[in-house]
């Protein structure tokens, strides 16, 4: 599996959204109903939604999120065969961040529960993929936008 990452590519190309995010300084895990690791909130892009009405859409749908800023950090692709990618082509996605102000009360997905870390969980569902988005994210916070820390 390899990840990519880019500036911009042809918006046709974005197929998914991740947000990495974070509530009162806590990353923000999503824990599905059936697996026992924690995943990054991000789901597929549907017809005729602009990749950040899918970012949007999937913060809220996995997490409860009703009040947030989100911002976008960069394009990511994998290549590699996975369960999501049957050709092992490169897919691309768009990266965000959210600060999560707010939650609903309940969930209304296939999401048991919404999990607050210090640092990132070691049991990833996604472990070739999401901690190279987080690392990612982590080095472009890092610098203004002239390029300096």
């Amino acid at each position: 599996m390899k990840v990519t990452f880019y500036e911009s590519v042809d918006d046709r190309l974005l197929k998914f959204a991740v947000i990495l995010s974070k509530y009162q300084g806590k990353w923000v895990f999503c824990k599905h109903k059936e697996r026992n690791t924690y995943e990054v909130p991000g789901g597929h892009r549907e017809e005729n939604e602009s990749i950040l009405e899918t970012a949007k859409r999937e913060l809220y749908e996995e997490t409860g999120a009703v009040d947030f800023e989100i911002k976008p950090v960069c394009i990511y692709s994998v290549a590699g065969k996975n369960r999501e990618n049957e050709t092992g082509g490169e897919s691309f996605g768009a990266l965000y961040y959210a600060e999560i102000k707010q939650f609903e009360k309940e969930l209304h997905s296939e999401i048991e529960k919404v999990c607050f870390f210090d640092e990132p969980p070691v049991e990833q569902t996604y472990p070739q993929i999401q901690p190279l988005l987080m690392q990612e994210y982590i080095r472009r916070s890092t610098f203004d936008d002239r390029g300096n820390i």
